[in-house]
């Protein structure tokens, strides 16, 4: 109950029903935009400052290489349970926003736990990074070798994203170019900056930076979700041209992931606050960079189908009901 008393998810509940209302409350792209780069840019600083006050442990190792794992067994099953009930691009596209990771959600997360005094290690800001890229790869790769093998050539999506004859095979796509966007992309280098820039500048760095890392922290994220729950709202219409295996999907599979996070969190004795953490990862799906290298990597999927799956019910249910469910479960089980 705590948590929808918290400024920054009444916000978004607020910007989701102003959205419903058809209300001309809008945050300006630009405006949009700076709140992202600074939310990252102040998780990478709290990051690095940790960093720099516990030194490079076992669990640290340990996270990152769980974090790892997740992010190419997620992508992995999930395509193969999604080509059963999708065509192979859609399922490609659907697994690799499943297989990534909403950094909004994450930031949430770690708000959470700060308000409940659960402390977890500054290193799950460079978890997060390491989970963003491996879907979007083995989509690709996926996506390619459907082309390749000419599969592709009797299955293209319906209007709603179900499998359906007709039409031939895209062009390959270069894994290179899409390695290089995937790995150089602004937000995630901004990201491992900041986090660089904490790590160097240790404590003297985070006294200094704490008015802007610091202070303007809960405002700025309470404006930012009021602009994703303007965004929400606008996606929801898109979830009518569902099928009603998807939305189950989008519903379900995040619980399914964090409960894979939590059995490894569990098998190598994580902390509560990073397994929390871990489990928020595996549980989110990315709605921001995802989409965007998909519209260049797989023309071919329908961006009704995996944008409107994550930001219509994934995002909303991880928001007001998953982080809390993933942290409690994670005391429940390791604490």
């Amino acid at each position: 109950m705590n948590n929808f008393l918290d400024p920054a998810i009444l916000f978004f509940a607020f910007g989701i029903l102003a959205g419903c209302l058809k209300s001309n409350l809008e945050i300006p792209p630009p405006i949009s935009r700076f709140l992202s780069l600074y939310l990252l840019m102040a998780l990478g600083l709290k990051g690095g400052f940790a960093l720099a006050h516990s030194g490079l442990t076992a669990e640290i190792v340990t996270s990152l290489g769980c974090a790892v794992l997740l992010a190419i067994l997620i992508p992995l099953g999930a395509y193969r349970l999604l080509t059963r009930f999708l065509s192979g691009f859609n399922a490609a596209a659907v697994a690799a926003t499943y297989g990534s990771v909403s950094a909004v959600t994450f930031i949430s997360a770690t708000q959470y736990l700060d308000v409940q005094g659960i402390a977890y290690g500054g290193h799950m800001a460079a978890a997060m990074a390491l989970m963003e890229s491996p879907a979007i790869v083995i989509a690709v790769v996926l996506a390619n070798t459907l082309r390749q093998s000419g599969a592709a050539a009797s299955v293209l999506p319906a209007a709603d994203g179900t499998a359906a004859l007709g039409g031939g095979p895209g062009q390959r796509v270069g894994l290179g170019k899409i390695l290089h966007e995937s790995f150089t992309d602004g937000t995630q280098l901004l990201l491992l900056g900041a986090m660089l820039v904490g790590l160097l500048t240790g404590e003297a760095g985070k006294a200094a930076m704490a008015p802007f890392s610091v202070d303007l922290f809960k405002g700025m994220l309470a404006f930012f979700l009021l602009d994703m729950g303007l965004l929400t709202a606008r996606n929801l219409g898109k979830l009518r041209e569902q099928s009603r295996w998807l939305l189950a999907y989008a519903a379900g599979a995040p619980l399914v992931h964090a409960g894979l996070a939590l059995g490894l969190a569990f098998l190598f004795s994580l902390s509560t606050g990073n397994a929390a953490l871990l489990m928020v990862l595996a549980g989110s799906a990315s709605y921001i960079a995802v989409p965007a290298a998909l519209r260049y990597a797989i023309p071919e999927a329908s961006p009704s189908v995996y944008f409107s799956m994550s930001l219509g019910v994934t995002f909303p249910l991880n928001i007001l009901a998953g982080i809390p469910l993933y942290t409690w479960i994670a005391g429940a089980v390791l604490g």
